[in-house]
């Protein structure tokens, strides 16, 4: 491609790459230069413009952008994304439904590494997105690339974008008590489990509570009927044998994991139930709406991707979380 300054009689048919005021009119960058615009430069005394013309091999930047987006998401309804129509060398992938960015990390660095003048932007890996949310966006830097490039980057994106949608429907709170553990689970700290579900598009059916006894949480969790159970413990779970864990065991079900490497959230674990359905012990800073290592782990759960033990152990770089001002224990006094 051609690129730089030129007189405006040998511009035609090139692109305006810098925008240009005339008297009463403005030539915006981008387009293509006419002979009735160089006979409005010429009256207006304009002697050099800057223009990029594209040669035979070169694509121009709307479509260089439209093939490598086509690439990433070759098809887009059954990945769940939708591909905005191109615009100056743009093209922005969204969601089409709720669920998780599902993202090969890998093949994202890859297109990247093909051309410096080649952006691929993608939110993390597993993010929450919500129905038309922004996903990923694709831009070439030039008004034009040559083919080659762009074929390079198409297959080195190929199909790396989808969006994991929320499998679960329904979720069921069990609230565990004693005389001396925490009450919050009476005011917003429903409140804030709710917006999570609902942002999710889960529904919270029943809300049980039951003395703080591993006993007495076993038999609630096999009488669960939701496909998630969700439970908060009146103090936080602090071993593997804590009354939480102990309680899922004792119920038929096994404990996945006890802990995560993520701040807020330090206290939580999972497992499965009895009939293979999930259970998540949540932390106490999940009465907060501030984001907390539960969601990490609900909305991974709520798309059918369960984290292993490894991957929550992975957790920990970027594990550090803003701390909400009305969390009740600080990491400094």
């Amino acid at each position: 491609m051609e690129f730089g300054p030129v007189a405006p009689g040998a511009a035609v048919g090139a692109v305006l790459a810098h925008s240009v005021a005339l008297p009463g009119a403005r030539l915006r960058k981008g387009r293509t230069v006419s002979r009735a615009d160089v006979a409005a430069l010429q009256a207006a005394g304009v002697t050099r413009i800057t223009v990029a013309r594209l040669g035979a091999d070169d694509l121009g930047e709307d479509e260089a952008a439209a093939a490598i987006a086509r690439a990433l998401v070759p098809e887009p309804a059954a990945a769940g994304l939708r591909l905005a129509p191109p615009h100056t060398g743009r093209v922005n992938i969204h969601a089409a439904g709720i669920g998780l960015a599902r993202i090969d990390a890998g093949r994202i660095h890859a297109v990247n590494a093909v051309c410096e003048l080649i952006s691929l932007a993608t939110v993390p890996p597993w993010q929450r997105m919500a129905n038309g949310g922004l996903v990923a966006t694709v831009k070439i830097v030039p008004f034009g690339l040559d083919r080659g490039l762009v074929a390079r980057a198409a297959a080195a994106g190929e199909a790396a974008l989808a969006l994991a949608p929320v499998k679960l429907a329904t979720a069921e709170l069990i609230v565990t008590r004693h005389a001396a553990g925490s009450q919050e689970d009476r005011g917003n700290g429903h409140a804030a489990l709710t917006a999570r579900l609902d942002a999710l598009g889960l529904r919270l059916g029943q809300v049980r509570r039951v003395a703080h006894d591993a006993d007495a949480l076993a038999a609630a969790i096999a009488g669960a009927a939701a496909e998630l159970v969700l439970v908060l413990t009146a103090s936080a779970t602090s071993d593997p044998r804590d009354v939480g864990p102990e309680a899922l065991r004792r119920a038929g079900g096994s404990v996945t994991r006890v802990g995560m490497p993520v701040d807020p959230g330090n206290l939580l674990f999972y497992g499965r139930r009895a009939d293979g359905r999930p259970l998540i012990g949540l932390p106490g800073c999940a009465r907060a709406p501030a984001l907390n290592g539960a969601d990490r782990v609900l909305e991974r759960i709520a798309a059918g991707f369960e984290p292993g033990s490894e991957e929550v152990a992975a957790m920990g770089v970027g594990g550090l979380l803003k701390e909400g001002p009305g969390r009740p224990e600080p990491r400094e006094r």
